[in-house]
């Protein structure tokens, strides 16, 4: 399902327009990542996952053209962990 299909749907189901259910949806999209960029950087959908964020260490890796050693560097990355009911839903 793509952004538009997903923003189609949600108007279909709330009986608005695409364009309200696309600022809704972006909305909802910026608001988890404005909580994610947080300090604590986590949000919970209860019912659905939580994503938080994450940091990973700097490390080696190898460039699978070359198969050169490289180092990757740290970062912050963003880990989701499905919710019970969607783990449920997908079984």
């Amino acid at each position: 399902m793509t952004k538009t299909q997903l923003i189609e749907q949600m108007a279909n189901d709330a009986g608005i327009s695409k364009t309200e259910a696309g600022k809704a949806f972006n909305s909802f999209i910026d608001g988890i990542t404005e909580a994610i960029k947080a300090k604590d950087g986590k949000i919970t959908l209860t019912g659905f996952g939580t994503f938080s964020k994450v940091y990973r260490k700097a490390r080696q890796g190898v460039n699978p053209a070359t198969g050169k050693k490289i180092t990757i560097e740290a970062r912050n990355a963003v880990k989701f962990k499905a919710g019970k009911a969607l783990k449920n839903a997908i079984l």
